[in-house]
Order: structure tokens, then C-alpha cells, then sequence
């Protein structure tokens, strides 16, 4: 994966020598799903509708222009699995990857709207379209990672710990993530929404994701407030402790304050200290 980037960086020297770093071209828009989606929900056949929280599945990449390194994130707003927070949960963080020669890729995902399956299904068809266009983006196919805020942290760790061996992502960063549907530490919101009122237990169990860790999952950072009252504390801490448990390369930092939901907000005091954490985590591997 090293060398992999390392050769991308110094084709990047010469033949965009002259590029400024980290500027980003104009983003591709991609609708997920040109065929039917696999999975369906009970909006099959409405119009797309977001202010009634129906959602077109589709991807926006953000490529860095001049030299890259090959790596890609795919990033999941959060919403509670009922909207989607997009904005200052994912299309803001879109200079700060490709300053570091990183592709940002925005997923809109359906809500699931009585059928689970369908927001993992929206984002493993984003990585195959990811996947399949890797050559032609300069990107990686086996350095692509999910990130993803709240109600999207639960998505992006259930991608890592539910992957199809072809679309396993490399790496996964969660801010202030729902990871259980243990009614004692979940957001029930969250969980109303994904799985229902009265689940099955195992269903529970399947979309707890910190039961879901073995030594296979790939490497996290996890980063939340402490003072954060509407997704407990307790999510991240019961996953940091599974993914440490099974030794598995994970970075947890816990700010003072901050409450919940503060994505890329200046409003945020300890914002610069996030991302350059998150930044030298990137450059650790």
C-alpha cells in the first residue's frame, strides 16, 4: 500500500509539477443503482423527495488535482437513519482530503424505510462504483476507506465489520458513531429506525457492531465528545475495547466538550485538533 503511493507521488511530481497541491477538480456525480437497486425499501417506485427523506443513491467525487496518493475515503452522513446531515457531515470536508491528496466520496444513501438491508446495500454498491472506476481516478482499489458521523458511523462500522470480502475497506474513521442496538447504550432513534421498534434479538445482535470485531476488522480512528448526550459515549468505548481486544491498530480521542453532531463546524473548539490528529493517523500507514 506504501509503495503503491509512493509511486503515485512521484508520477504526481512530474507530470503536475506545476499543479498547486491539494486543489480539487470539479466533482463526478454518480447515481448508485443504474439497473435496480438489489435491495428495496417501501419508497420502490416514488420520486426522489428529500424533504419527505427519500433519497437518490449516488455518489459525488471530489479527486485532488496535481499529486495524489491514491487513497480514497467514502464518507456517510449522519441523520439518525431517518435524513441525511449532508453538508458539514461530509461535502465540507471535501478540501481538507484532497489538501492531502485524498479522494473525498459523498454517499447519499436511501433511508432503510422498513427494510434494513438497504443502507449497507447503498454503500457497498458505492465502493464497487469506487472499485471500478479506481484506475481511471488515480485511486487505489485496495486503499479505500468509509468514514461516517453518528447514524453514519454505525453504517460505515457495519460495512467494516459485515464486508464482502471484495469490498472489505482498508480502514474506517468515526466520529461520534451509533456502533450498538443494546437498548442500554444505543441511540434509539437510530435503532427504531434501522431495525424497528420490537426487533429480533438477533437482529440486534447482527447490528451491534462491537460483537461484530475480530482480528480481521480494519484498523479505526474514533474520535467523540465526552459531554455528548444524544449518542452515549459508551458506543465508542465498548468498540475501541473490542477492537483492542482483538488486536486490531485503533486510535480513540475523547474531547472535553463538543456535544454531538459537530462535523466540520467552526463552531467546534477542538476542530484543529481532530483533523490533525485524523491527518497524521492517515500518514501512520
Amino acid at each position: 500500500m506504501k509503495l503503491y503511493r509512493l509511486i503515485t507521488l512521484l508520477l504526481g511530481a512530474t507530470l503536475f509539477a506545476t499543479a498547486s497541491y491539494g486543489q480539487t477538480q470539479t466533482p463526478i456525480d454518480i447515481a448508485l443503482w443504474p439497473n435496480g437497486a438489489t435491495e428495496k425499501n417501501t419508497d420502490e417506485g416514488k420520486a426522489c423527495d428529500e424533504s419527505q427523506q427519500i433519497f437518490q443513491p449516488s455518489i459525488r467525487v471530489f479527486l485532488p488535482e496535481g499529486r495524489s496518493t491514491g487513497r480514497a475515503v467514502i464518507i456517510c452522513p449522519g441523520g439518525g437513519y431517518y435524513t441525511l446531515a449532508y453538508g458539514h457531515e461530509d461535502y465540507d470536508y471535501a478540501s481538507y482530503f484532497t489538501h492531502q491528496g485524498i479522494a473525498l466520496v459523498v454517499l447519499k444513501y436511501r433511508m432503510p424505510h422498513g427494510n434494513h438491508r438497504v443502507p449497507l446495500a447503498d454503500l457497498c454498491e458505492a465502493m464497487r462504483t469506487v472499485k471500478a472506476h479506481a484506475l481511471e481516478w488515480g485511486i487505489n482499489p485496495d486503499d479505500i476507506g468509509v468514514m461516517g458521523f453518528s447514524a453514519g458511523g454505525h453504517l460505515a462500522s457495519t460495512l467494516a465489520t459485515h464486508y464482502p470480502q471484495e469490498l472489505k475497506p482498508a480502514f474506517q474513521i468515526l466520529f461520534y458513531p451509533v456502533i450498538s442496538m443494546d437498548t442500554t447504550i444505543t441511540h434509539r432513534g437510530s435503532r427504531d429506525n434501522l431495525i424497528g421498534q420490537n426487533p429480533d434479538p438477533q437482529l440486534v445482535d447482527c447490528y451491534s457492531n462491537e460483537l461484530q470485531v475480530d482480528a480481521d476488522t480494519p484498523r479505526a480512528f474514533i474520535a467523540l465528545s465526552d459531554d455528548d448526550n444524544v449518542v452515549p459515549v459508551e458506543n465508542s468505548l465498548h468498540y475501541y475495547t473490542a477492537l483492542h481486544r482483538h488486536h486490531v491498530p485503533v486510535s480513540l480521542h475523547i474531547y472535553p466538550t463538543g456535544g454531538h453532531g459537530w462535523g466540520y463546524q467552526e463552531t467546534f473548539r477542538f476542530k484543529n485538533e481532530v483533523h490533525n490528529a485524523l491527518a497524521d493517523w492517515l500518514r501512520s500507514f
